[in-house]
Order: C-alpha cells, then sequence, then structure tokens
C-alpha cells in the first residue's frame, strides 16, 4: 500500500533500487545532492542535475520537462554518502513561470522497479519560491527512509545549494541554468494536432519550411491572410493602404496571400460599408464524428451484445482502438477488485481466528472448532461471492473480445486473423500497432491486445535472456535467442506492413550471422534496405549512417533549413535491428547506439535490440540508461508489464506467425511489390 506522507513524515524503503517519479504540469528542472550525515555536500561532482545528470547509483533528467523520472540504486552509493537530496526548480531566463506559487503542486513519488508505489507526497504551501527540496533518502542505522521535505528558496538552486554547504553554490546554479537553457533549445516540437477530418496520413520527415524559405505560410502564422466570407459578390476586396492587393472572397478561389498587416487587421467589408464577419478567421467548423454502431436491443434479465467500434472516435479505426483500452482498464479493475475481496476475507478469517485463539477456553473442545469451522466457511462464501461477481465481468469481457477480434483491422489484428489474407499496402499510417496479448492469472483464457501508438515513441528490447517465467527456464539459451529474433522479425513486417508503401526503411545488424533463418522472409522478399551488416565494419558503417541523419535532421530542425539537407536523405521513417548484442560493438558503436536510442525517435530513427542483457555485464552501469529506455519485450511469456490504472503484473504474450503459415511471406511480397511499382 502506498503511504501517502505529509511534510516531515518519513517510510522505510523495502529495497535499494527504486525510481522517482515527479509530475508538476509545466517544465521544470529535476536534480538531486548526495551529502554526508550532517547533509553537508562537499563538491560540484556530489549533485546530478541535466549538465551533469549521471552519479554512482543515481541518474536525474537532461532537461526540463513536466514529468521526471529519476533513477536511484542506494547500494551503489558511495559509502560516504547518507543522504540523498531531490531537488526541483523552475527554469530561469525563459518565459515560463519563475514561482511555486503560480503552478500546480508539485507531485513526488518513489516507485520500485515494477511501477508500485512506495511513497508520494505532494508539494503543497508553496508561494514565491523557485527551487525546493522535495524528498529526502537517509540512512539510518543501516537501513534507508525517505522522509516527505518540502522546503522553498524563493533564491533558487543558488540559495538551495548554499544551505546544504555547497562552496561553488552559485556557480553549479549558473551551469545548470545553461544547461537547462541549452536542452531547451534541442528540444522537438511535439506533432500538430490532429486535423478535423482526422486525417493522419505520414508528412515527409524533414523539418518545415522556415520563414522566407518558400512554401505557404500556415494558417495563423504572421504574415498568412485568411479567406473572408463578407462578399459573396466573389470580386477582389482591395485593402486600405495596400494597393493591389486582393484577399480571396469565399466561392472565389484566390492565389497565395501575401503578408500585409492592414489586411489582417481591417475586417472585411469594412472598406466597401458592406456587413462585417466576426468570426475568428483560423477557426474552422469541425463536423461531429459520426455516431458509433449501437448495439441491438437486450432481452429482459440479460447484459447488452457487445458490438464492436461502440466507444467515442472520429473514425472506426480509433473507436477500436479506445474500446480495446476500455476493455484493458475494466479487465484491470474488475481483478483489482477481486484480489481486494479475497484480501479482506483472509484478513477478516485471520481476526476471527486470533479472536478464537486469544481465548483459551475456546482453544480446544467443541465450541473452538465450531468457531473455526464458522471462520472458514465465512471465508469461502466471501471468496465465492468475489469469484462470482468476477466471472461475470470475464464472460461480458470475453463476450466483447469475441465480437471486437475480428474487426480489427491488420495493425490491430493477431497474425492469425483472416484480415490478412486480403492485406493491401495502406496509404497511410494506423494509429497504433499491436506488439502481443496481455493477459493476468485469474482470467488466462482472456487476452487483450498490446496496442501501442504510432510513430513510435521509444526503442524495443526484445530480451532473449532467462527471466522468471516457467517458458524461458524450460528453454535453453540457443531457443530463446532464435524465439527472440523471430519475435522481433515478426514486429519488424508488422510495421512494414502497415505504413504507405516507402515509409518504412529498415536496417539490421547481425554481427556474427546468427540469426540468418530468423531474417530469411525479410531477406528474400527484398524489403530490406540492404544486406544484414555483419562483423566490425558492419556495424561502424550502418550506426555511422544513422547517427549521421539524426545529426543532420536535428540541425535542419533548429535552423529551420530544410533546403540545406542532401536531396539524397531518405525521409521515411527507419528501423534498426541489432542483433546479438553486444558481439561486434565497441565502445565507440556503444555510444553511437545510445545516442540513437535517445535521441533517434524525435527524428525518425527506431531502435529494436535482442539482446541478453547478462552479455552486456562487462559494461557495468554505463548500459542501464540504455535498457531504461527501450519498451522490454520477451519472446516468451513473462509477467513484467504493469497497466497504468492498479498495476497489476501482465503476463506479456509475444505476437508470433503461427507454425507453417504464409501469411508473413505473402504480407512482405506484398508490400515489396508495392515499392517497386512506387521505385521506392
Amino acid at each position: 500500500m502506498t503511504a501517502e506522507l505529509v511534510r516531515g513524515q518519513n517510510h522505510p524503503l523495502p529495497q535499494a533500487r527504486l525510481e522517482i517519479r515527479v509530475s508538476a504540469g509545466k517544465p521544470i528542472v529535476a536534480g538531486a545532492t548526495l551529502s554526508d550525515e550532517q547533509g553537508t555536500v562537499h563538491g560540484v561532482e556530489w549533485v546530478a542535475h541535466p549538465g551533469s545528470p549521471t552519479l554512482p547509483g543515481l541518474e536525474v533528467s537532461k532537461q526540463a520537462a513536466a514529468d521526471h523520472r529519476l533513477a536511484c540504486d542506494l547500494d551503489a552509493l558511495p559509502e560516504s554518502v547518507h543522504r540523498v537530496s531531490v531537488l526541483l526548480a523552475l527554469p530561469s531566463g525563459g518565459s515560463g513561470p519563475v514561482r511555486f506559487g503560480s503552478v500546480a503542486a508539485p507531485f513526488v513519488a518513489v516507485t520500485a522497479l515494477d511501477g508500485s508505489e512506495v511513497a508520494s507526497y505532494t508539494i503543497t504551501g508553496l508561494d514565491a519560491e523557485s527551487a525546493v527540496v522535495a524528498l529526502e533518502l537517509y540512512r539510518r542505522q543501516g537501513a534507508w527512509k525517505v522522509r516527505a521535505v518540502g522546503q522553498g528558496y524563493a533564491g533558487g538552486l543558488a540559495e538551495l545549494l548554499a544551505d546544504q554547504g555547497l562552496p561553488q553554490a552559485h556557480q553549479l546554479a549558473g551551469s545548470i541554468n545553461e544547461a537547462v537553457a541549452q536542452g531547451l533549445a534541442r528540444s522537438v516540437a511535439a506533432p500538430p494536432p490532429r486535423t478535423s477530418e482526422g486525417d493522419r496520413s505520414r508528412h515527409a520527415a524533414t523539418p518545415a519550411l522556415g520563414q522566407n524559405q518558400g512554401g505557404a505560410t500556415p494558417q495563423g502564422a504572421p504574415g498568412h491572410v485568411s479567406p473572408q466570407h463578407g462578399h459573396p459578390g466573389g470580386q477582389g476586396h482591395t485593402a486600405s493602404g495596400a494597393p493591389g492587393h486582393t484577399t480571396p472572397q469565399g466561392g472565389h478561389p484566390g492565389g497565395p496571400a501575401q503578408p500585409d498587416p492592414s489586411a489582417v487587421t481591417q475586417p472585411a467589408g469594412a472598406a466597401a460599408g458592406g456587413p462585417v464577419d466576426y468570426s475568428h478567421p483560423g477557426r474552422q467548423a469541425a463536423a461531429p464524428p459520426p455516431p458509433p454502431p449501437t448495439a441491438p436491443p437486450a432481452r429482459p434479465g440479460q447484459p447488452a451484445q457487445p458490438v464492436a467500434g461502440d466507444a467515442t472516435g472520429w473514425s472506426m479505426e480509433e473507436r477500436l482502438y479506445n474500446q480495446v483500452w476500455g476493455m484493458f482498464e475494466d479487465l484491470a479493475r474488475a481483478t483489482a477488485a477481486y484480489r481486494s475481496a479475497v484480501d479482506f476475507a483472509e484478513s477478516r478469517m485471520e481476526q476471527e481466528l486470533d479472536k478464537v485463539l486469544s481465548d483459551p477456553r475456546s482453544r480446544i473442545g467443541g465450541q473452538g472448532d465450531a468457531a473455526r469451522e464458522a471462520a472458514r466457511a465465512k471465508h469461502s462464501q466471501l471468496i465465492d461471492r468475489a469469484r462470482e461477481a468476477l466471472d461475470r465481468d470475464l464472460a461480458q469481457l470475453t463476450a466483447e473480445a469475441e465480437v471486437v477480434e475480428p474487426a480489427l483491422p491488420p495493425a490491430f489484428a493477431r497474425w492469425d486473423n483472416p484480415v490478412w489474407h486480403g492485406y493491401r499496402v495502406p496509404m497511410e499510417i494506423p494509429m497504433a500497432l499491436r506488439l502481443g496479448d496481455l493477459h493476468l492469472p485469474e482470467s488466462a483464457g482472456l487476452s487483450i491486445p498490446m496496442l501501442v501508438r504510432l510513430p513510435l515513441e521509444r526503442g524495443l528490447w526484445i530480451d532473449s535472456g532467462r527471466s522468471g517465467s516457467s517458458d524461458a527456464s524450460i528453454a535453453d539459451s540457443d531457443e530463446l535467442r532464435r524465439l527472440g529474433m523471430d519475435t522481433a522479425v515478426a514486429i519488424a513486417a508488422r510495421l512494414l506492413a502497415v505504413y504507405p508503401a516507402g515509409e518504412y526503411t529498415l536496417h539490421v545488424i547481425d554481427p556474427a550471422g546468427s540469426g540468418a533463418s530468423s531474417l530469411a522472409p525479410l531477406v528474400q522478399t527484398g524489403v530490406l534496405n540492404g544486406p544484414p551488416a555483419v562483423g566490425a565494419a558492419g556495424v561502424t558503417d550502418v550506426l555511422g549512417r544513422l547517427t549521421q541523419r539524426v545529426d543532420l535532421v536535428q540541425m535542419a530542425i533548429r535552423g529551420g533549413a530544410a533546403d540545406s539537407l542532401p536531396p539524397d536523405l531518405d525521409p521515411a521513417e527507419q528501423l534498426l535491428i541489432v542483433n546479438d548484442f553486444p558481439h561486434g560493438f565497441d565502445d565507440r558503436a556503444v555510444t553511437q547506439l545510445r545516442y540513437l536510442a535517445d535521441e533517434g525517435p524525435a527524428v525518425g530513427v527506431h531502435l529494436m535490440l535482442v539482446a541478453d542483457r547478462e552479455d552486456a555485464t562487462a559494461y557495468g552501469p554505463l548500459l542501464d540508461p540504455l535498457w531504461r529506455s527501450l519498451l522490454r519485450l520477451t519472446p516468451v511469456p513473462d509477467d513484467h508489464l504493469a497497466d497504468p490504472w492498479v498495476g497489476h503484473a501482465w503476463t506479456y504474450d509475444p505476437s508470433r506467425v503461427p507454425p507453417g503459415s504464409q501469411v508473413l511471406q505473402h504480407v512482405l511480397t506484398q508490400v515489396a511489390a508495392a515499392r517497386r511499382s512506387w521505385n521506392r
């Protein structure tokens, strides 16, 4: 159970490896200091901040953000460290808030590696402060605890660090602010919202044209003249002060409007004496989404029959996506209610048995036996009621899944779904992609599709090592590696299939050639960008080209210089599959791979790593940020994923092609043919 702390309260920490999650609603800076028993920070090397985010046993975010995740390994801290203080500060020198009193109260939670919360603290009562010590992890008599601090400083980071005894407080605060400013300059803008027509077609992965670089100015941007609708006559209306400049009228298609402040600020019709149009020039009336399908009337006393796509959404695809997530949440909460009822029944039985045993007169004899039987009977009755309610919910969800599963589009469907037999290369990108299935022990017969949004926001790690699952313990290491590569190929084929022709490019690094059998469908159908790279030279070549692409696109985005990109730059999304990592990788290649994992997704370069973490133990904690940045999947069923509502441990079952099926070759052949027809 999570301990909700108040200021000054402490709570024991059950384990050494923890994650500290921060949510503030506005971009803030998160850092941490290490101190001795007296709380003194002895130097700048004892401070983790965006300019120096990694210390032994501690890692913080590299830039300001509304949400942070700080990793902490208490066993890896130096022996001289007795306190870890978590710091929050508002970025200085920008256009954001300058005091915590003008933002929502920051929320800080200490969680275990599985996502379960250990303790949480909402920092209230802040006003003029721009920096605050949120939490403190401290060691007392060999055991670690967390304390809610909430100490704010109106003087910012400099005052906070000086209060902890750091001699170079002002210099370090300045360098932190400079690092944060550079990080904000490097950040890529969020993608634009979806249009009212629901268009999700992919634009080229090149930066938008900057001002004075050609192309039409987007609506609402400076210099754009919106069409006016106050003159149905169709004649161009010349704005006063802008001779010869005509503004397109409603019903009359005009050319690109020229920047003219007078044409923007003066309402149409004002100079001609016509009616004034008071509608906002940048606002468009969007039609509401069509109503979802309705279920047929239910029989008296029976639940309504489920219908595929009865959730809200602008399209059938979005309705199905929302419906699957609704089923996911319903199953999580129904199982949580059942487990809570079971815990209550067991706790009540223990209390009743303790009450019976506490009286010496009832420990022996018929009275004690009767009390025990009554307690056990009550326990069984409560369990049966809870199971009955769960079975009722499971039956309803199972009926819904039986209706939804056949209606799913290819991007959401399993490989054994008949929809793949009529597959055609799509013309636009889907909302999400199915990576596998999720289920709980109480509902082994009911699986929920695991859907992730596209484009991928983080890389994938197919863990080919031994895990705690029974399937992984039975299979040998070679079999797990083969299954891991099969899983990676199935996911890559699905990505190629759901993107338009030529919109997704696939690269493969297989240093030792151990994945040749699994890669055969990709190689034989010709959907790879080139043959799989082997050896150290192949690793260097592929990583160098992708790293250069990330650098070029990032520079173009920052400078708004689309015309400076090389003409041969592939604008498609890029996916790199790496097999048998870290075999064939030197230190430079490992650094490049980490760079691609961190910076690549923002500019359309994605990573899929097939590796056993035990093989990379020689690198020590150097690769910990890499593993944490990737979404871990397994080639065999394993319960390592948690839902965002309750935190259950869900068993992930990978989506692989059924044995003997030719659906993978059929789909990849269609993709290759579409690429050839489009010369891509």
